[in-house]
């Protein structure tokens, strides 16, 4: 697996993973992260909730895992060209809030391929959806993160999605506004800045994915089996720190 730089420093947490996920040492990383700075400007839960059932649309695939991707959406970007599509209508039309970097998924990979879509015998309960909906605002995504990804490592819904908030809330997330406006904008410095406000993180354990005109789409955090940093792949690590960059603030 190839590296994009030097040794990465270690953010003081250690995550034991015995057979599926153990969510006390995952605790010890909120007491010493950097607070949280809202990506949700605004966050307003629905008054009811309805959660999909979600059926596979591939063939299972159960392979031992290896490390984590905490992959990150950014919002702007996303809605672009869906504000007036009803099924995005809570992350995209502005009535329920407006989003900046969101949860897209947590994903187990294995080295050489995601694991997904293994038995999911429970579905996530309405409550359970609602505590990450400001941070993965679509009940639909979540049902089908759980279902692909989740049951790939834990064994029910709700460890999965508090391990899900655990991560995003010992990040502090910079402001992409202010950077949107940098001069010379290159994926490099959209590391930098994610780098520069998480001490333990380094660049070669953040991925940056650009769309084909060089917007921003996605971060895609490296995380290893302990939930610690890790250089990322050559496909999650994505766009080079030398590529022009660009991200659309749609605010």
């Amino acid at each position: 697996m190839p590296t994009h730089g030097s040794g990465l420093r270690k953010i003081p947490a250690t995550v034991s993973l015995p057979k599926r996920l153990s969510l006390l040492p995952l605790a010890g990383m909120l007491a010493h992260a950097a607070p949280l700075a809202a990506q949700h400007y605004q966050c307003n839960l629905p008054r009811t909730l309805q959660v999909p059932q979600v059926r596979p649309d591939a063939a299972p695939r159960p392979l031992p895992v290896t490390g984590y991707t905490l992959a990150l959406s950014w919002s702007p970007e996303f809605c672009k060209p869906r504000k007036g599509q009803a099924r995005h209508a809570r992350q995209c039309s502005g009535r329920a809030g407006m989003f900046g970097l969101v949860v897209h998924g947590l994903w187990p990979d294995s080295g050489r391929s995601w694991p997904q879509w293994c038995s999911a015998q429970r579905q996530p309960q309405p409550r359970e959806v609602a505590a990450n909906m400001c941070i993965s605002p679509s009940a639909a995504l979540i049902a089908r993160q759980w279902a692909k990804h989740g049951s790939c490592m834990a064994q029910k819904p709700a460890t999965y999605l508090k391990v899900t908030r655990i991560l995003w809330e010992g990040l502090r997330i910079p402001d992409y506004d202010r950077v949107s406006r940098e001069d010379d904008l290159t994926a490099g410095t959209i590391r930098t800045r994610f780098v520069d406000a998480n001490p333990g993180w380094v660049h070669e354990a953040v991925g940056v994915k650009l769309n084909a005109r060089g917007w921003l789409e996605e971060l895609r955090l490296c995380y290893d089996k302990r939930f610690m940093p890790k250089a990322c792949d050559r496909t999650r690590f994505g766009a080079r720190d030398e590529a022009p960059a660009k991200i659309w603030r749609g605010l």
